[in-house]
Formats: structure tokens, C-alpha cells, sequence
């Protein structure tokens, strides 16, 4: 119990509910986010009341108060039963947010809940952690081993020359060979996959259905794990606690699933992007050979995560200009918090450490796990230093303010990332690796599953994005 009694709102003070509230999901809000931000921040300062499809949100604006929310965990709660509005059932039984924070996963999870189930994610992370183990070793190869590959196929099926998109061609099939790998999928995870993923953080009207299509194949694969376990993150989960149910563990698959596909990949294609749209900064460090540092001036200018997962309050509390009753539910938006940071000073952003205030990992408690925020790290500098390596001119074919985007409710990610480009003398030829090696058990080694897995999941991702005919 508390020594003393925390305020209450004050009866004068409007609540949420009573407020007449604008969506925040607008077209001009797909076309220019940050200016929707500064409007807001305009009106209301660094707390707004907005609509996120029909549902009354408080969103947070500014670095500060952010930050507040994310690391006061005994005020800003992460378990959606604290959510008031749902208690009492006061949310459309078909809002296409709901699914997702249905899904009773680590990241809704608080207090010593929430420590056990990290210290579970963490023990079954940490072999892959150091890229001196034989796991974060292996993995470490692959990723590059992948990269190469996916390379090569450009240059066997287009030439040494020619127009590409970073992100169908690239960026989606390395993320999702890596995470295959890492999960120890004994098929390929499928292109169906990364596209229900980002459905359900796209918020369409298919986000629920594509929601439990995800889940349900992760139940399978951890099903399957059980069974057969492997040297791969599902069966150290399992090791590391093996009262997981299939469901539970599914679950946790699930959500490092989004954040391994689409929020890493989201940084990739936001580091390339940076660079080629000509942000100095950004490419000094490249410059130097600083990828670590290449990455962090990317995350500040363009967050991957856009508005980060929602916060409910335990208790009546101030913020910005607002009381926020209990119960209420809080959106802290990392774009915004950028946007503000950088305009409070611009020599905080030549700044080497303070790059590192990004909000791209998060921050307090709930903040990606050290090990996932490592590997996940590497894994960004890896897929970007290697386009650098190999390709000797990459150049935008649009505008930048031209490029399409998913501009959701949580992520704002790049739909195409459309270059021309010309590839240097030593790039990867395909078919010249090393002859493949057979494993102890007789099965081929990774190098030769990962040129077959790359050229059946571009050929995948191909036909889902633009229909095209096999042998096109």
C-alpha cells in the first residue's frame, strides 16, 4: 500500500470520453506525419486527445513525457486489463487493434510476470547474443551468407545493372530467411507470414483474421519443436522453461516475429533510405565506417516503430496538460518525440552519444532485451553494409517525398524502396560459394538451404506483392 494517497483528478478536469477528438489516420496524416505531429503539439502541447479508428487515445508528443510513460511502469501499465474502456466494454468488438493486444504475450505483461517471462527470453537469446559463440557465430555468417545470396540472384536474373526494390528484392526475404533460421522453421516460414504481420500492425479490416492465422502457424512450429528440438531459439525457449505451453510459446514467436520482420526490417529500409536521400549525418558516419552509428541517426530521423505499443493508467496522473484518469489509455509516439528532441537542439544530433537517445529499442522496462537489441543490431548493420559493399552505385528512381509508405496506427514503413543501381567488380556470383558441406547427420550444410530458401521466397514475395505469373 502507498504511505499517502496519490491526487485525484479534479472534478473540473474534461475526461477523455467528453472530448471531441479528431482521427489521427487522416491523408494528410499518411503524407506528412511530423506536420501532423507539430499541429498537434500545437493545439494541445505535449499531450493530445486524438481518434485511432473510432477509439478515443491520448497521444504523447514530446521526448520528455514520453519517456515519463515509458519508464514509470508502476503508473503506465502494459496489461490491457487495465484498460478501462475494454472492462466495460465500451470498444467495438471489431477494432483492428484489439487482436493484437489480446495476445497475452511479455510484452502486455507487467511487473514480476513480466521479469520471469524476460529472464526466459533472455536465457534462450543469450547463445545467439555473442557473435564469439558457435550459435551467434553461425548465425552471424548466415546473415551475410543470405545478403550475398540475395545479391547474386539480382545480378544472375537482371545483370550487373539495372532497377531494383531494396525492400521486395532485399530487405522482406533477408529478414525472413534470418528469422526462419533463428526459430528453427523446418519449412519456410512463407511469405503468407510477413504479410499477416504487417496486416495486424496496419490495423485493416483484416488485422483479426491475420492475427490468428499468424499464431496459429506459430503454435505449429513450437509444437513441432517440442518434438524435434533443435539448435535454434524455440527449443532454448522450451529449455529455458518447459512448462511453456504450445500456445504460450506460439505466442511469444508471434510477437518477435513483427518485430524481427517488420520492425527490423523497417530499420534497414530507413538506414538505406537515409542514406540515398542524402542525409549528411547520416552518411558522415558511413563515411567513417560507423554502421552502429549509421543506424542510430537513421532510427532518430525516421523511428521504425512510429507509436509505440499502448500504455494504460494505473491511477489518476498529470501529464502534459491533461489529467489522465485510470484506466485511460496512452499511445507515446517515438516520431513525435524525435521530431521534438531534434528541435531542441540540432547539435544534440552531431552528437555521437546522444544518437543513442533514439527510441527505435524502446526505453524502461518493457525496452528490447540487451541480447535481442544486440543481435537485432547486428543484423541492421550487416543487411546495410553489405548493399554498400557490393553495389557500387545505388540511386533513388523517386523523389523522396515521393515514395509510397505503410503509414499506420504503429509503423510507418516504406512499401517500395525503388533504386537504380550498378553493382561492382567483386560482387557475389551465384553458384560460386563453397561446395556444400553434408552435416553429421548427412544433411546439407546452411549455405547450400539458404541459396535454395532465397530463390523460393523472392519468387514467393514476387507473386504475393504483384501477382506475377510463375515463370515471369
Amino acid at each position: 500500500m502507498d504511505p499517502q494517497p496519490f491526487a485525484m483528478a479534479p472534478a473540473e478536469a474534461p475526461p477523455l470520453e467528453s472530448l471531441r477528438v479528431e482521427p489521427l489516420l487522416t491523408s494528410a496524416f499518411d503524407t506528412d506525419p511530423a506536420g501532423v505531429y507539430a499541429q498537434l503539439r500545437r493545439m494541445y502541447g505535449p499531450v493530445a486527445p486524438v481518434g485511432l479508428m473510432g477509439v478515443p487515445v491520448w497521444l504523447v508528443l514530446d521526448y520528455r513525457e514520453v519517456l515519463e510513460v515509458l519508464r514509470k511502469e508502476s503508473v503506465w501499465r502494459r496489461d490491457i486489463r487495465y484498460w478501462r474502456a475494454r472492462a466495460e466494454g465500451r470498444l467495438p468488438q471489431d477494432w483492428p487493434l484489439l487482436a493484437g493486444y489480446e495476445v497475452r504475450q511479455t510484452m502486455f505483461m507487467d511487473d514480476e510476470e513480466h521479469l520471469a517471462a524476460r529472464q526466459t527470453y533472455h536465457s534462450a537469446l543469450h547463445p545467439f547474443q555473442d557473435a564469439r559463440t558457435p550459435q551467434g557465430w553461425e548465425l552471424r555468417s548466415a546473415v551475410v551468407s543470405y545478403a550475398d545470396e540475395l545479391v547474386a540472384m539480382l545480378a544472375a536474373e537482371s545483370g550487373t545493372a539495372g532497377f531494383m526494390d531494396l525492400a521486395a528484392q532485399y530487405t522482406r526475404p533477408l529478414l525472413l530467411m534470418v528469422t526462419t533460421r533463428l526459430f528453427g522453421c523446418p519449412v519456410e516460414l512463407g511469405d503468407e507470414m510477413v504479410m499477416d504481420l504487417w496486416r495486424m500492425l496496419d490495423g485493416g479490416p483484416d488485422a483479426g483474421p491475420a492475427t490468428g492465422r499468424a499464431l496459429a502457424a506459430m503454435t505449429r512450429l513450437a509444437a513441432h519443436r517440442r518434438a524435434v528440438p533443435g539448435d535454434d531459439l524455440t527449443s532454448y525457449l522450451l529449455l529455458a522453461d518447459p512448462s511453456l505451453s504450445d500456445e504460450q510459446l506460439g505466442r511469444e514467436l508471434f510477437m518477435n516475429a513483427v518485430y524481427l520482420n517488420d520492425i527490423t526490417g523497417n530499420m534497414v529500409c530507413n538506414t538505406l533510405l537515409e542514406v540515398l536521400r542524402g542525409n549528411a549525418t547520416v552518411r558522415r558516419s558511413l563515411s567513417a565506417g560507423l554502421i552502429g552509428e549509421t543506424v542510430n541517426r537513421a532510427a532518430l530521423a525516421n523511428a521504425p516503430v512510429a507509436n509505440m505499443c499502448f500504455r494504460f493508467a494505473a491511477r489518476d496522473v498529470r501529464l502534459g496538460n491533461f489529467w489522465i484518469r485510470a484506466g485511460d489509455v496512452v499511445s507515446p509516439s517515438a516520431a513525435a518525440a524525435h521530431q521534438d528532441l531534434m528541435a531542441i537542439g540540432s547539435h544534440l544530433v552531431d552528437s555521437t552519444v546522444s544518437t543513442r537517445a533514439h527510441l527505435g529499442w524502446g526505453a524502461g522496462p518493457h525496452q528490447c532485451p540487451t541480447a535481442a537489441r544486440e543481435l537485432a543490431g547486428a543484423v541492421v548493420a550487416t543487411a546495410v553494409g553489405r548493399v554498400f559493399d557490393h553495389f557500387k552505385k545505388v540511386e533513388l528512381t523517386l523523389p523522396a517525398d515521393q515514395l509510397p509508405w505503410r503509414s499506420g496506427p504503429v509503423v510507418r514503413g516504406l512499401r517500395l524502396l525503388p533504386v537504380r543501381y550498378e553493382l561492382g567488380a567483386g560482387h557475389p556470383v551465384l553458384g560460386q560459394g563453397p561446395p556444400p558441406r553434408a552435416a553429421a547427420n548427412g544433411a546439407p550444410d546452411s549455405s547450400h538451404v539458404s541459396r535454395h530458401h532465397a530463390r523460393g521466397l523472392l519468387a514467393a514475395l514476387r507473386h504475393l506483392m504483384w501477382g506475377t505469373r510463375k515463370g515471369d
